[in-house]
C-alpha cells in the first residue's frame, strides 16, 4: 500500500524515475473521446493502475477501462506516433546513401525497429504474467528484466530503469529542439520567398520562442493539448497528401541515380531513418490501453500493419523525393519541404505543416517538464502561489533553452541526425533485444534451436550500437565542419 506522502507526490514515490510514463499516458484525456493521438512518441493513457516493483497485484482487467481503445483506434495511435517531422528527412537520407541502398535501407531498418518491437512487447507480457502486473512500460520492462535477470544483472535493475527513461526524456527533448530549427527554417523560407526581408535562421527562432512562451505557459494543459494534437493530425494528413501528389510528378529515371553513395554518408543516413522511425516509446502504452490487447501481436496484428503502413509511407516519400529533387545544383533539403516550388499551394503547405509541428512542440514539452517539475517543488517545499510563479518560470527556461540548442546548430539535417543516432538507437534498437535475452535467460528454449535467437538480438544490438557511435560521431562531425565553413553545398544556416 501506498502510504499518504507518496499519494501526494506521486512521482516521488520508489517509481519516481518511471514519470516519463505516468505523465505522458494521461495526454489522451481530453476531447474526442479521449482517443486522439497526441503526438509521435507521446504515449498513450492506459488505465489507473499503479506499478509497485516490489508488489505483485493481480494482472487485471486493464481492457475494461472505459477509455479502451478498439483496434482501429489503436493502429491510427501508432501510426499517427510514428509520423512527424522526420518524415520530411527520408528522401535526403535516401540521397545519402543511394537510391538502392537508400531504399532498401529504409525497409530493412523499419523490419528490424518493427522486430524489437515486437521483442519488447513479448518482454512486457511475459514480465507480466511472471510478476503479476497489469502492465508495465519500457521503464519498468527494464526494471523487472534485470530483477528477475542473471544474478550478476538483478543490482542493476533500478539503473536499468533511469537509464531508459534518461533516454527516453533525452528523445522528447530532442525532438523540441529540432522543431524550433524545423519551423524557423520553413518560415524563413516562406517570408524570403515573397519579400525582400532575408534574416538569419536565429532571428526567425528568436520570433518563434516569443510565440512559444506564452503558449507552453497557458495553453500546455492536457485538455487544451488534445485539441492542439487534432488540429496538428488534420495539418499533417493534408500537408503529405499535397507534398506527395508533388513529388511524384515529373520524376527522374531511377537508373540516374548511384545505387550507392560511398560509407562516409551512410551513419547520417541511419541517423535520419532511427529518427524517423522512432515511436518504441509508444508501443507498449498504446497496447496497454486496448480493449483487445491480444490482436497487438502476430504478423496480422495492429503493430505489424501500423508499423508497415509506416515504412511504406517512410519509403514512398523518401523514393519519389529523391527521385524529384535529386541530381539538381541545389541539393535535396533537412525537410522536403524546403525544396517544394514557391506557389500559393506549398507555401499554404509549409505554413500548415509549421504549425502542425508548433503545436507538437507543446505535446512533446509537456512530457520531461511535468516529470521534472513536481522533483523540484517537492524539494523546494513552495506554496501554491510561488509554486504557479515559480512553474511559469521553470516553463521559460526550458523553452529558452531548447532554443538555445536549435539556435547553436541550425542545420536541420544534421540535427535530425544526431538526435536519431544518439537517443532514437539506443531505444529502438540496443535495449529492446539486451532485455530479450535478459528476460528469457532462465528459459533458454525459448530462444529456438541452437539458440539462434540470442545471436540475432546480439547482432541486432551491435547494429545499433555502432550506428549510436558512428551515427553520433559522423553528425557531430557535419555540424563542426558547417560551423568552419558554412558556405559548403549543404551548410546553409
Amino acid at each position: 500500500m501506498m502510504d499518504e506522502t507518496e499519494e501526494k507526490t506521486p512521482l516521488m514515490n520508489s517509481d519516481s524515475e518511471n514519470g516519463y510514463s505516468s505523465t505522458a499516458e494521461q495526454l489522451l484525456k481530453g476531447p474526442i473521446n479521449s482517443e486522439l493521438t497526441s503526438s509521435r512518441s507521446t504515449p498513450i493513457s492506459v488505465p489507473d493502475i499503479k506499478y509497485d516493483p516490489e508488489k505483485k497485484p493481480s494482472a487485471g482487467t486493464r481492457s475494461s477501462s472505459q477509455h479502451s481503445t478498439t483496434n482501429l483506434q489503436s493502429l491510427m495511435h501508432l501510426i499517427k506516433a510514428n509520423v512527424g517531422s522526420g518524415i520530411m528527412a527520408m528522401p535526403l537520407a535516401i540521397s545519402n546513401a543511394g537510391i538502392v541502398v537508400g531504399t532498401v535501407g529504409i525497409l530493412v531498418m523499419g523490419l528490424i525497429a518493427t522486430h524489437c518491437m515486437h521483442l519488447l512487447v513479448t518482454c512486457s507480457h511475459y514480465l507480466c504474467e511472471k510478476e503479476g502486473h497489469a502492465y508495465l512500460d519500457f521503464g519498468q520492462v527494464a526494471e523487472v528484466a534485470f530483477k528477475r535477470g542473471p544474478g550478476s544483472m538483478k543490482k542493476f535493475s533500478k539503473a536499468a530503469l533511469i537509464v531508459v527513461n534518461v533516454f527516453l526524456n533525452i528523445t522528447q527533448f530532442g525532438f523540441c529542439c529540432v522543431y524550433i530549427v524545423f519551423i524557423a527554417r520553413n518560415v524563413q523560407e516562406v517570408v524570403e520567398g515573397y519579400s525582400d526581408w532575408k534574416q538569419i535562421i536565429q532571428v526567425h527562432e528568436v520570433l518563434l520562442v516569443i510565440l512559444l512562451i506564452p503558449f507552453v505557459i497557458f495553453f500546455c494543459d492536457l485538455k487544451k493539448l488534445s485539441y492542439a494534437s487534432m488540429a496538428a493530425n488534420v495539418a499533417t494528413v493534408i500537408a503529405l497528401i499535397v507534398i506527395f501528389q508533388h513529388i511524384v510528378q515529373h520524376t527522374k529515371p531511377a537508373n540516374r541515380f548511384p545505387a550507392f553513395t560511398e560509407w562516409s554518408k551512410v551513419p547520417l543516413f541511419f541517423g535520419s531513418a532511427m529518427y524517423a522511425f522512432e515511436g518504441i516509446g509508444v508501443v507498449l502504452p498504446i497496447e496497454n490501453k486496448m480493449k483487445t490487447p491480444e490482436d497487438y501481436r502476430g504478423l496480422s496484428g495492429v503493430l505489424t500493419l501500423g508499423m508497415t503502413t509506416v515504412t511504406v509511407l517512410y519509403t514512398a516519400v523518401g523514393f519519389y523525393g529523391y527521385l524529384r529533387y535529386g541530381l539538381r545544383d541545389k541539393p535535396i533539403r533537412g525537410s522536403i519541404t524546403l525544396n517544394l516550388p514557391h506557389t500559393w499551394l506549398y507555401t499554404g503547405v509549409k505554413v500548415i505543416y509549421s504549425m502542425a509541428i508548433f503545436c507538437t512542440y507543446g505535446l512533446q514539452f509537456y512530457v520531461p517538464v511535468n516529470i521534472v517539475w513536481p522533483h523540484i517543488t517537492s524539494k523546494l517545499k513552495l506554496n501554491r502561489r510561488a509554486a504557479k510563479i515559480g512553474n511559469y518560470i521553470f516553463k521559460t527556461g526550458v523553452v529558452l533553452i531548447t532554443f538555445s540548442i536549435a539556435a547553436a546548430i541550425p542545420y536541420l539535417d544534421k540535427f535530425i541526425s544526431l538526435v536519431g543516432s544518439v537517443s532514437c538507437a539506443s531505444l529502438a534498437l540496443i535495449f529492446p533485444p539486451i532485455l530479450h535475452i535478459i528476460t528469457f535467460w532462465d528459459e533458454k528454449d525459448r530462444f529456438g534451436p541452437c539458440r539462434w535467437h540470442i545471436y540475432k538480438d546480439v547482432l541486432i544490438a551491435i547494429l545499433g550500437i555502432l550506428g549510436f557511435i558512428t551515427g553520433t560521431y559522423t553528425s557531430f562531425d557535419a555540424i563542426v565542419d558547417c560551423f568552419k565553413n558554412p558556405n559548403k553545398l549543404g551548410c546553409k544556416a
